[in-house]
């Protein structure tokens, strides 16, 4: 291992100590053990390293660290013009209120290393609303900084050894609950503005209100991530790609008290005049357990617009509904080029579901002539077992949702549901269907040749990228 300037000084230090006071070479040797050497994968290595305590940092789960991260962190951003620096935070419970990330940077947590968000206000900066939303999703005025927050970077990366962060975010619910909150809560992890982000290989348990939420930002590998909220806390949703390009989310497994996955790009004519979509994205072998929410939502803000989403090989269980629509009038924008492919799902209240009056604005001054426009929506090779209705589709009013596609899907109806319901209710769509059962509604007539759904063969630029093995 390459030593950097900073831990070649501790080795000077230590040596130092050797000739002055017996005993010292045994506590040197004590702090080099819990320091071996490992390898990870990420997008980019980094030449110079750092550990937190290094920095004066406290693992006792009481103290608070959020001058040493920020101390640790301002000191490697030096290196940023030269090779980059890891920040590895050892093993231990790192109380800690909002820190801020830099360019050419890698946060590692090791096993067993816990990151715990403080619960002193005081900790948490406030921010301004995002440009695209308007106002807070909790409070019309700011909002707090996320607990691990960067802006205007490039390449970073939040990876470990399945280290934990952990939002402790009941002290929030309560007050979310309690209509206590004058500022948006916080989230986990939020990126803005930002070229190569890499989050992966860690459990995040608890958020405040979402996990993860990369924002006007592009090139971004989400994966190997478990995401733990309880199933009634409020908006804790997963992962939140928001207005942002060529993104890859795999591999990971999320139990929510929201959407796992809501892909996102602005409120009403807050987001149609940013103007910045959600598109190139793949999502890939999802695990998802949200009893009231979607294990894929596109929207409801999707006022910048969203196009040219893949998901496949996914999985829900004892979910709300599967990949879901969610628009309504004011909206403006376009969700369209939405191919899904491999859908298994267990326990379900709906299979297929798309809301055209989903009916929550920034303000009462969004446009009623701003119409989104949903088309271009294909789902294909499904099963699905115990579902309470198979399909829920509701455009809008001289609003139409068009060309859908639903192919090679067999639905298994929950005895316990209504006989008197029709597993179907369509209205204001169009598109076809081939190979469905139960048989869908009018509005989705079934082809007489036998149809597969469209699923592009091309790859996305994402995913092209492969990971280096980096060392520490």
């Amino acid at each position: 291992m390459k030593k950097s300037p900073r831990l070649q000084n501790s080795y000077i230090i230590c040596v130092i100590s050797i000739a002055v006071i017996l005993g010292s070479l045994a506590e040197c040797r004590i702090q080099n053990s819990k320091l071996a050497s490992f390898d990870y994968p990420a997008i980019n290595c980094r030449k110079h390293s750092a550990v937190l305590t290094d920095f004066g940092a406290v693992g006792d789960g009481k103290t608070s660290n959020t001058k040493a991260f920020n101390s640790a962190i301002s000191k490697l951003s030096q290196y940023s013009n030269d090779g980059g620096a890891q920040l590895i935070v050892p093993p231990g419970k790192w109380l800690t209120g909002s820190f801020n990330l830099t360019s050419h940077f890698t946060l590692f947590l090791q096993k067993d290393a816990v990151i715990l968000a403080s619960q002193d206000e005081s900790e948490w900066p406030q921010l301004p609303v995002l440009p695209s939303y308007g106002r807070g999703r909790d409070a019309p005025d700011g909002r707090f900084s996320s607990l691990i927050f960067g802006t205007n970077l490039t390449d970073v990366i939040i990876t470990g050894n399945n280290g934990t962060i952990d939002g402790q975010g009941s002290y929030w619910w309560k007050k979310f609950k309690a209509d206590q909150m004058k500022l948006t809560r916080p989230y986990m992890i939020e990126i803005m503005y930002t070229d190569q982000i890499q989050i992966s290989n860690l459990t995040l348990i608890n958020s405040p209100s979402w996990f993860v939420h990369p924002i006007y930002s592009s090139n971004i590998i989400i994966n190997g991530l478990t995401i733990l909220a309880p199933i009634d806390s409020p908006n804790t949703d997963g992962i939140d790609p928001d207005s942002s390009t060529n993104v890859r989310i795999e591999d990971n497994y999320i139990v929510s008290g929201d959407d796992c996955i809501a892909i996102k790009s602005g409120w009403d004519q807050y987001g149609i005049k940013v103007g910045k979509p959600s598109q190139q994205i793949i999502i890939r072998r999802l695990t998802c357990i949200s009893p009231d929410s979607a294990m894929i939502a596109l929207g409801s803000e999707m006022s910048g617009g969203i196009q040219n989403v893949r998901a496949e090989d996914i999985t829900a269980i004892s979910t709300q509904s599967a990949v879901r629509i969610k628009t309504a009038v004011g909206r403006g924008a376009f969700v369209k080029d939405i191919f899904v492919k491999g859908m298994n799902l267990n326990t379900m209240k709906y299979v297929f579901w798309m809301t055209g009056s989903y009916g929550q604005h920034a303000d009462k001054d969004f446009d009623p002539k701003a119409l989104p426009e949903i088309s271009g929506i294909n789902y294909r090779d499904v099963i699905a077992k115990n579902v309470t209705f198979a399909g829920k589709l509701e455009g809008i009013s001289n609003d139409p949702f068009t060309g859908i596609c639903v192919s090679n899907v067999t639905i298994e109806m929950s005895e316990q549901r209504s006989k008197k319901k029709l597993p179907w209710n369509c209205t204001d769509v169009a598109g076809v269907s081939s190979n469905v059962s139960p048989q869908p509604c009018e509005l989705l007539p079934e082809k007489k040749e036998k149809l597969d759904c469209a699923y592009p063969t091309d790859k996305l630029p994402i995913e092209n990228v492969q990971f280096k093995t980096c060392s520490y």
